[in-house]
């Protein structure tokens, strides 16, 4: 059951500075938080390739763009992509999908990427992408977000933490995929 749909843009401006000097006119940057259109495609793929490169993982990255856009865009998409920006900039992603809890008996969120790039880390958008989807959670009547992080990526584990997440202990992560995936599917 799907509740109401969420807006397409989340204008959300940071808390506005204390000026000691009222003459000094300071200027807080315009920080949104959007749904991802087609058109943001090339800023997707280039922080995914970012993101790799932080992650030291770029030998992995093998996407095909078309795909990536039909799995993103076309009718009955599986994943859905937020756009953080700075002044109509663009700063960052977060890329997600459904999974489903059978202990819940209702689905979830997964988060499978978000990223800040390097010029805009520190101004509160991992924050703001995060809100995003936990509101979307909310809407949309989802039991849970989840996601993983690198164990040595200590900014990232910080602000989860900070905002109540907690490190799922006892469980340990799988994955099938090349050779192995495709030998599992072919055996008789």
């Amino acid at each position: 059951m799907t509740g109401p749909a969420l807006p397409e843009t989340y204008n959300l401006k940071p808390k506005k500075p204390s000026n000691p000097h009222p003459s000094h006119a300071t200027l807080s940057p315009m920080q949104t938080i959007r749904t991802a259109t087609r058109a943001d495609l090339p800023t997707i793929i280039r922080f995914i390739h970012e993101l790799a490169a932080y992650e030291k993982l770029s030998d992995q990255v093998t996407l095909d763009p078309a795909r990536l856009e039909s799995e993103l865009f076309d009718e009955g998409a599986i994943a859905f992509t937020f756009i953080a920006q700075i002044n109509d900039q663009p700063a960052g992603f977060l890329l997600g999908f459904y999974n489903f809890s059978t202990f819940l008996g209702k689905r979830g969120l997964y988060i499978e990427d978000v990223y800040v790039a390097p010029d805009y880390r520190g101004q509160g958008l991992g924050f703001k992408l995060l809100q995003t989807v936990a509101r979307k959670a909310i809407t949309e009547d989802c039991g849970r977000v989840e996601w993983q992080v690198l164990d040595w990526n200590k900014p990232s584990i910080d602000l989860y933490e900070s905002l109540g997440a907690r490190h799922k202990t006892g469980w340990l992560t799988y994955q099938l995929t090349g050779e192995a995936l495709e030998q599992l599917a072919a055996t008789t």
